[in-house]
């Protein structure tokens, strides 16, 4: 049988970035709600920490996973699956009476959100060809900053007016009328690959993305020391590490059913864009515990204020991802994506620099401007340059490395940001006491800790600079702009 593309294929993808505007709002709308959830739940700060850290954990180690699922049983079904428990998932967050219930929900909602992720980024490489994937990709990439910026708005509204449980019961019309569009909207049919799977590469990924996204979400939690007896998080670290380096030694020796083919890393632009995605997500996660203290903490800002100070990169980054991504489809990814890091990187310097008891909200909401506008420009054509060259029936391998590299390079800056933020008020002995001279010393701490995301952003500069010039408008086959593509199954 043959599949076609639809005819506004931008219709499918608004339906598709509804579930993934979900999934990525949801990694940042929690962290606004927990004293709210400390008090609702009487609990501990160790486990409501749990309720955003196992999200992430679980989201991130079976994306790899659910890529390869899509692969196989086809790329609707999974994202309609995974969307289905999400919702599901979303409605028994907001309903929990205990931490424990809390913490296992948002468990499940991470295997939702890993369903529907690796899909709704190859879904576009189906429903718009090669030449104009720019923009689409550009619009899929504005979500990720959109979500970021307005998860702490979104969620102070909800808190302040109707109650922690809202932040997840809000996920449920929404997913029931996501739901709906995608079943009328997004076409089925697409090539499923039926290849045996590679369950050892399945264990050893799995398991090696759990540890070190465990040790790294959670070594701040466990005070970098010992968490199951003798067991330290840099070991667990240390052996998450060496299960990846094993199940790149399978993956070799597994050539001919492998989890993930290693020629796809054969592919320049493919491989320059992962590393590059890593340190866009590394800055952008990283920035916003900084900064929430310093508008908060230092400015005084009420948690709704807070979340409209970010509102400006939230603009910036949605007027830019959709030029940027246009732009790219006529004139190439690098001349985009290595000014956008320039922007980016020296967007946030300025806001680093421009910290202090004194700042204006006005003036630091100018420089986020500036920042979101870069920051689109660096991300938005990312996953156009990584997949223009890679073959159809490997962009569901491509899409699940990708948001792999993503989605580590997010939990890694928000760690190592969070635990050098810690190190620079320890090393100023500043005490949470709101006097003048702590509310300076505090400044100055947040002030140097936003350094670090912007050498990443640097070291992404120099990375994107690597970029090669894309000859996909040559590629022949299945990867022409025809309209009609043939599916064998």
């Amino acid at each position: 049988m043959s599949w076609q593309r639809p005819r506004n294929p931008w219709v499918a993808l608004a339906a598709l970035c509804i579930g993934f505007f979900m999934i990525m709002l949801d990694t940042t709308i929690v962290n606004v709600a927990i004293p709210t959830i400390l008090r609702g739940l009487h609990t501990g700060l160790n486990q409501v920490i749990w309720v955003n850290s196992v999200y992430l954990l679980t989201c991130a180690t079976l994306l790899l996973l659910s890529a390869r699922l899509g692969d196989h049983l086809g790329r609707k079904p999974m994202f309609l699956a995974g969307m289905a428990v999400f919702t599901v998932a979303s409605l028994c967050c907001g309903l929990a009476a205990s931490a424990g219930a809390l913490i296992a929900a948002r468990a499940v909602q991470g295997l939702g959100a890993a369903a529907m992720l690796p899909q709704s980024m190859a879904f576009i490489t189906y429903l718009f060809p090669p030449e104009r994937r720019g923009a689409p990709l550009g619009a899929w990439g504005s979500m990720i900053a959109l979500a970021s910026a307005t998860g702490p708005l979104l969620g102070g509204l909800l808190v302040d007016n109707l109650g922690w449980h809202w932040i997840f019961l809000v996920n449920v019309p929404v997913g029931v009328a996501g739901l709906g569009l995608v079943m009328l909207l997004v076409p089925g049919g697409q090539p499923r690959n039926h290849r045996r799977f590679d369950v050892p590469g399945t264990v050893l990924s799995g398991a090696g993305l759990l540890a070190v996204v465990f040790g790294l979400q959670n070594g701040q939690q466990y005070h970098w020391g010992a968490v199951i007896g003798p067991v330290t998080i840099p070991e667990v670290i240390a052996i998450g590490v060496m299960l990846l380096a094993a199940f790149v030694i399978w993956q070799r020796l597994n050539a001919n059913e492998p989890l993930v083919p290693l020629a796809i890393f054969g592919h320049r632009n493919f491989t320059v864009a992962t590393a590059a995605v890593f340190c866009v997500s590394f800055a952008l996660s990283g920035m916003y515990l900084p900064l929430a203290i310093f508008v908060q903490t230092v400015l005084g800002l009420s948690p709704l204020m807070a979340g409209l100070t970010t509102v400006p990169f939230a603009v910036g980054a949605g007027i830019a991802a959709p030029v940027a991504g246009r732009l790219s489809d006529r004139i190439g990814g690098k001349p985009v994506v290595v000014p956008g890091f320039l922007l980016y990187a020296c967007g946030l310097a300025l806001a680093a620099a421009v910290t202090g008891p004194n700042t204006s909200p006005r003036t630091f909401g100018a420089v986020l401007l500036i920042s979101g506008f870069g920051a689109a420009c660096a991300f938005a054509p990312l996953g156009s340059v990584a997949t223009g060259e890679v073959s159809l029936p490997m962009m569901g391998t491509a899409s699940g490395v990708y948001n792999t590299f993503r989605q580590v390079g997010a939990v890694a800056g928000s760690a190592t940001v969070g635990l050098l933020f810690q190190a620079m008020v320890a090393a100023r002995h500043s005490a949470l006491t709101g006097t003048a001279p702590h509310t300076a010393a505090l400044a100055d701490a947040v002030r140097l800790t936003m350094l670090l995301p912007v050498s990443v952003l640097v070291l992404g500069l120099l990375v994107s600079c690597a970029i090669a010039r894309s000859t996909r408008r040559a590629t022949p086959g299945p990867q022409s702009s025809a309209v009609t593509v043939q599916v064998n199954r």
